[in-house]
């Protein structure tokens, strides 16, 4: 086990600060002296949240690296804490001018411009929480996740997420996936109800259905379009449209 770094000595700046708060308010040249920032009790070298004035985002969390000098964002919503956007710079005048759009409330392309080390996840903001447009906002993740997959099987999982998209029964309700893996709920996050058959991405050219995560394959398909076909003949009659999970 390699043991990190003492952060007074990795990040000797931030030291001289006394925190990673203070230092990213001196890295912004003052643009962030009238923002609340906290740090946490224990590691101030390392951790800070950064407030926004928007109510449906919760605090910029920023994070140092333990064994390189570097520093990373998460910024997700404030209903089911889902990332919105991310990402990694070992500029702290990146990350603080993130942190001052985030607060401000930008748009989250508008970060990005400002900030281009941010990284979208592909959701978008939901403010009045409305069911459809969050699991349209999941769907859309979910396709640019599989996008930016550095795996030998995001092909594969790609055509499986792209198909079931295609699928107006499926699209219709709420996704979510784990481990290759792609199931599906009839309520958003956080409180899920998952519904039908799961889909599985064995491999190249390779699918199964399962009817939970750990299950037995139903059936084996070499094509992501017939997986779904079979997925869908197999969900319950008379689903309702997808209602907010509490």
């Amino acid at each position: 086990m390699v043991i990190p770094p003492d952060p007074a000595v990795l990040y000797p700046d931030i030291a001289a600060h006394g925190s990673l708060s203070a230092a990213l308010r001196a890295a912004a040249g003052g643009r962030l002296d009238s923002i609340p920032m906290t740090g946490p009790e224990l590691g101030l070298l390392r951790g800070a949240k950064v407030g926004c004035t928007l109510m449906h985002r919760r605090s910029l969390r920023v994070s140092a690296r333990h064994h390189e000098r570097r520093w990373s964002i998460w910024g997700s919503d404030s209903f089911a804490s889902m990332a919105l956007i991310d990402g990694t710079t070992d500029d702290l005048a990146e990350v603080a001018e993130a942190a001052r759009a985030w607060h401000d409330g930008a748009e989250l392309s508008e970060i990005r411009r400002a900030a281009p080390f941010v990284h979208l996840t592909g959701r978008f903001e939901v403010p009045d929480l409305d069911p459809a447009r969050l699991t349209q906002s999941e769907w859309q993740h979910l396709r640019t996740e599989a996008s930016e997959l550095e795996y030998p099987w995001r092909p594969a999982y790609q055509a499986l997420v792209e198909a079931a998209h295609a699928e107006p029964a499926l699209r219709g309700l709420y996704p979510l996936t784990s481990h290759g893996v792609l199931s599906f709920s009839t309520t958003t996050r956080p409180g899920l109800s998952l519904v039908g058959p799961r889909l599985v991405t064995d491999d190249v050219d390779r699918y199964s259905l399962a009817m939970t995560v750990a299950g037995e394959d139903l059936a084996q398909f070499a094509t992501a379009p017939e997986a779904v076909a079979a997925a869908v003949h197999l969900l319950p009659d008379g689903l309702a449209s997808v209602a907010l999970g509490g």
